[in-house]
């Protein structure tokens, strides 16, 4: 009998402990428990009535436990027990209602009896219990859902429910919850006719986010639900977005045709342009004819040059630079000056393509175009002959980068060398029409015309010239009179190893993403075809990676060729593998990819291995989709330079250059600096031309000073002096106004040509001694594939450039967070046309007019506020 005693004396304790309100409240619950199991129902209701309002009345404040619920839990199983026994009716179902409440602190984990008791009880509205309770139960009914899936079990109830949370949901502001609630249960569609005016925009940017995240095909699915709401609430610039993220033309003519607003029809060609899509406006789109000829002009790029020189004359940098100007000599000591002028051809072609990457987009520099101001006087072509053979391959195609965008006077000034006797020359010519034709259609073909005659040359140079000049011209549009032209080469018995690399290569760009099935049977019955000393040679890799880019960010639509890809020879079978996979998931960040491929590096293997490589670039390629990717692959990449074989750490700069393209982080910048003064040539190599890769376009002093001091240091070394002279030339492109960046429209959306290019590019450096220092340097013309004007140019309703006051800053990720939070930090006030740095966004710091577009990059059109009044 004692025992009993003493526990009641620590139970006395205990209440003594509590106040007298709370001391109440318990005897008044207490007594609604033994109220709840009377026999009679009117007293039992009663009870329940009262309990339910103290259970409610106090949830207000989620910091603790409430009171009642904290007073209740012992009763809980008698409670429990009792329902058990009731007979169907109101009261039970009510007490099912509370005890579905207190299941919330007291059910035993992975029992889920909040469902369990909330499906027996009433229909009453759930959010009256308060929102930790929603949440708890959006919570259960995942598990539920996806045990009910397993056993095929009936699921309406649970989606009844799912209906009410996440109305509650949407009505207080936490769309995320909604949004994850539907993709546990897989059903998202529910979400368009809950979204409303005041929320839809938060749900898109949650679901734009969340689609980085999940691995294909719901990725897709996301985006697509994404699409439905924006064109729900006509927001087209923003719906036209995601449907260039999907890839999907049909959503792209579906917006044209749906928006009423001429303006706003231009504003989509601007960013159609800048994606770099082809895209064919009919009259359905835009009935009338003028505007759908000015769109298409806007689709086509054709004012690109206009404004980035109008960007030029603002910011006052029109003045031709000359390569000493950025090599900066006698910023040095005496020893390397002295070196510097020294005249050989290897110097004179780093000058050529420092020369071509600083005043790229300009027209006019010091050694290519001067002549024609001096009565056609001989310094132009005495730089050209300043340079040897294929020297002046790159020197003639140099005035192709120069005139870059401004077709027509620059197939005026390049036409003359298409007549010289050096066939060279001339290859360099036809490359200098395609690079002026990059990223601008024309509707009277000019680059087609020109170098179409020039494909079956029996010289090789000049043949590759005319294939690699129509691979840049035409990229992404899938032009079938090229593929007629260029898939016979593929086949062709006599034509050598580096045509048929080259024309792969084309192939690959003109098709690029398309998943085009011919194009990818003529690359591999070429690579079938291919004898194992070729294979040997670096070039043969160019052969997988055309049939890579036809699948660039298509996911599962390779797995056929990859497929095929397991007969071909020993030599390259791993290699196309690879690189296969990293073309197909490149720009998806899918973890499981990146995993497989640092699977594959981690394997210690001879020196001769090469797939390694490709491996490691592609772990870049995949990763680069969002920022915590990007942290995560530069961390990987840190252990491969520890542990990996010579192979893999030649690699790793490249890799570091494609997840920090034109954007300079600071660690990266260090670990380069380290490697460019690695023991091993080709790693050293690799590092010097990286770091112009991440500082390409941002004029960065730290990255300038390293190199200025790398080119003292390698002075007396040919090869990585020219890395180095081209990495200068990298940091400073376009004087500082161009960008690499292959991502744009804050990020969101990924242009595949711009991606193509770089990715060839670095595949050549995976082997830069004999491919960039050997005679095929004019690959690094593939750059201009991704060079871009990284400014933000405002025009008015007629498209003349308007300058009005932005605020730019460092761009800040607002994904569900509460409110109206600033998108923008530490920023300054600038007015346009202003540069744009990587991470940077601008905001109007002006009500007076409105943009067309979500993001304020490239060209934008701003129509005047009508509600705007001057103070």
């Amino acid at each position: 009998m004692a025992i009993p005693n003493n526990d009641s004396k620590k139970q006395d304790k205990k209440d003594e402990d509590l106040s007298e309100e709370d001391l109440a409240l318990k005897q008044q619950l207490e007594l609604y428990v033994e109220r709840v199991q009377d026999s009679d129902p009117g007293l039992q209701r009663t009870a329940l009535e009262s309990m339910r309002q103290e259970i409610r009345t106090s949830t207000s404040s989620m910091t603790s436990v409430p009171k009642p619920l904290k007073f209740l839990r012992p009763h809980y199983c008698t409670l429990k027990a009792y329902y058990e026994t009731m007979s169907d009716s109101d009261p039970k179902r009510f007490l099912a209602d509370i005890l579905s409440v207190l299941a919330l602190t007291m059910s035993v984990e992975g029992e889920r009896e909040s469902l369990k008791y909330r499906l027996l009880g009433s229909e009453g509205d759930i959010g009256s219990w308060g929102h930790e309770y929603v949440r708890n139960l959006a919570g259960e009914i995942a598990q539920e859902y996806s045990k009910r899936q397993s056993e095929e079990g009936p699921i309406d109830d649970l989606m009844d429910l799912v209906q009410q949370i996440v109305k509650f949901h949407m009505k207080h502001n936490a769309e995320p919850e909604a949004v994850d609630l539907l993709m546990e249960v897989e059903d998202l569609d529910l979400l368009v006719e809950h979204v409303d005016a005041t929320n839809f925009r938060r749900t898109c940017l949650y679901l734009k986010a969340t689609a980085r995240l999940l691995p294909g095909p719901d990725d897709l699915l996301v985006l697509d639900i994404a699409y439905a709401i924006y064109m729900k609430f006509n927001e087209f610039a923003s719906a036209l977005q995601i449907a260039l993220s999907l890839d999907n033309l049909q959503y792209v003519s579906q917006i044209f045709k749906t928006c009423n607003d001429d303006l706003q029809k231009k504003q989509f060609g601007y960013v159609i342009g800048r994606q770099g899509v082809p895209f064919a406006l009919d009259e359905s789109m835009i009935p009338d004819d003028n505007l759908r000829e000015e769109v298409q002009d806007l689709i086509n790029n054709t004012k690109l040059s206009e404004g980035f020189l109008t960007l030029a004359r603002d910011i006052e940098v029109m003045e031709p630079k000359s390569p000493e100007d950025i090599y900066k000599a006698h910023l040095l000591d005496g020893r390397a000056s002295a070196s510097a002028t020294a005249d050989s051809a290897r110097q004179n072609l780093a000058g050529t393509f420092v020369n071509a990457f600083v005043n790229a987009g300009f027209g006019q520099d010091k050694l290519m175009t001067a002549a024609t101001e001096a009565s056609s006087g001989s310094s132009s072509g005495n730089w050209l002959f300043k340079n040897k053979d294929h020297g002046k391959t790159s020197a003639a195609a140099s005035l192709g980068m120069i005139l870059l965008w401004d077709v027509d006077s620059g197939l005026a000034q390049i036409d003359k060398y298409l007549h010289s006797n050096d066939t060279h020359v001339v290859a360099g010519a036809l490359l200098g029409i395609g690079i002026v034709n990059c990223n601008i259609k024309n509707d009277c073909d000019p680059a087609l015309a020109l170098l179409g005659e020039y494909i079956d040359r029996e010289d090789p140079s000049t043949r590759i010239g005319a294939i690699m000049g129509l691979g840049i011209a035409y990229a992404s549009t899938q032009n079938e009179t090229i593929r007629g032209k260029l898939m016979p080469i593929l086949a062709d018995p006599k034509a050598s190893l580096d045509v048929i690399a080259f024309t792969a290569i084309s192939l690959g760009l003109v098709y690029v993403g398309s998943c085009n099935e011919e194009v990818a049977q003529a690359i591999i019955f070429s690579l079938m075809d291919r004898s194992e000393t070729e294979l040997g040679d670096p070039l043969s890799r160019l052969l997988p990676l055309g049939l890579g880019l036809l699948y660039l960010g298509k996911q599962d639509s390779v797995e056929a060729t990859a497929e095929v890809s397991k007969t071909f020879n020993e030599k390259i079978i791993k290699y196309c593998d690879m690189t296969l996979l990293s073309c197909a998931y490149a720009g998806t960040g899918n973890v499981l990819k990146v995993q497989s491929l640092l699977d594959h590096c981690a394997q210690h293997l001879d020196k001769g291995e090469t797939h390694q490589g490709a491996a490691v670039i592609g772990i870049a390629m995949i990763a680069m989709a969002e920022e915590l990717g990007v942290e995560m692959a530069i961390r990987s990449l840190e252990h491969l330079l520890h542990y990996g074989e010579q192979n893999i750490r030649k690699a790793v700069p490249l890799a570091l250059a494609l997840l920090c393209i034109s954007n300079p982080k600071v660690n990266v910048m260090d670990t380069l600096s380290r490697l460019s003064h690695d023991s091993d040539s080709e790693v050293a190599a690799a590092a010097i031309i990286s770091l112009g890769f991440i500082g390409a376009g941002t004029n960065n002093a730290r990255i300038a000073g390293m190199l200025r001091n790398l080119s003292s240091y390698y002075y007396k070394d040919a090869n990585a002096l020219f890395c180095t002279r081209i990495a200068q030339g990298l940091v400073h492109l376009g004087k500082g106004l161009l960008t690499l960046n292959p991502y744009h429209s804050d990020r969101f959306l990924l242009s595949p040509t711009a991606l193509a290019g770089l990715v060839t590019v670095l595949h050549a450096c995976l082997d830069t001694k004999a491919i960039i220092l050997g005679k095929y340097h004019y690959l690094l013309y593939f750059l201009v594939l991704a060079m871009q004007p990284r400014m933000l140019l405002t025009v008015d309703e007629n498209l003349k450039p308007l300058t009005v006051p932005v605020r730019v800053g460092q761009a800040v990720d607002v994904v569900g967070q509460a409110g109206r939070p600033k998108t923008i930090t530490g920023f300054q006030t600038h007015s346009t046309p202003v540069l744009l740095a990587a991470g940077d966004r601008a905001e109007l710091a002006t009500e007076k007019y409105i943009p067309l577009s979500p993001t304020l990059e490239s060209f934008v059109i701003l129509k005047e506020n009508p509600d705007y009044r001057e103070d």
